[in-house]
């Protein structure tokens, strides 16, 4: 009969988190293994290592380490032995590996290109599970004077209201802005509705002297920049 495995320090070496990272670096770890590292300890039923593997399927949908980012703090308290402490852990990681994405590519970010921009809030909005809307306050350098959290809605729209962009844009003394919203679905196509708000974004902006240059749409590792599109 197969020897089921109780604790860690009934396993083998190299089944074990710690020993396997101080050995061969923490990118030697599977997905599981480097959870389990993070919850420290399992259940009288079941090893971290094997909490972790439950945790990476537990999600109806997305499995494994891209399925924590659609994970909610009920989700994971349904899992037993997944506690308040463990769950807000997890939550915390992701919310520290976005950061950390952002981070690492702030110092190269160029507002004057939609790649650039799109690489920056990727990781940030892709995951999300409903349409999220921001505003970017861009100065006369095209820098980014303020980033303005406008709504967030369904999973297929979110309401903008005009007058609240142009008022954020007075009250900061934005030269350019740029529209910028994701796409639950994945697929970063511009839906009637996209096109009608921008259209009506511009002809104010035009306007009120503060054009808008782009309006990106996120989806899942793609974006779509109706500036480069001609939809603009």
């Amino acid at each position: 009969m197969e020897k089921r495995f109780k604790t860690m320090k009934e396993r083998p070496v190299t089944e074990r988190p710690y020993e396997k990272c101080l050995e061969y670096g923490p990118e030697a770890l599977s997905d599981g293994e480097l959870l389990a590292v993070i919850l420290r300890s399992g259940t009288r039923e079941c090893s971290a290592l094997e909490l972790a593997w439950k945790i990476l399927e537990k999600h109806p949908v997305y499995k494994g380490i891209a399925g924590l980012y659609h994970m909610r703090i009920g989700m994971l308290k349904e899992i037993p032995g997944i506690g308040d402490v463990k769950a807000i852990e997890i939550l915390c990681i992701l919310e520290l590996s976005k950061r950390l994405s952002r981070a690492s590519a702030v110092g190269e970010i160029s507002f004057n290109s939609p790649d650039s921009i799109a690489a920056y809030y990727m990781e940030t909005m892709r995951h999300l599970e409903e349409e999220r809307v921001l505003l970017l306050l861009l100065d006369g350098k095209h820098h980014l004077r303020k980033e303005i959290f406008l709504s967030q809605g369904t999973a297929d729209s979110a309401y903008v209201s005009v007058k609240t962009i142009f008022v954020e844009a007075f009250r900061h003394e934005a030269v350019h802005i740029i529209l910028l919203h994701n796409h639950p679905s994945g697929c970063p196509e511009p839906s009637r509705e996209d096109l009608v708000l921008t259209r009506r974004i511009r002809e104010a902006g035009e306007l009120l002297g503060i054009p808008l240059t782009d309006h990106i749409i996120i989806g899942d590792r793609c974006f779509t920049s109706l500036r480069e599109q001609g939809m603009m």
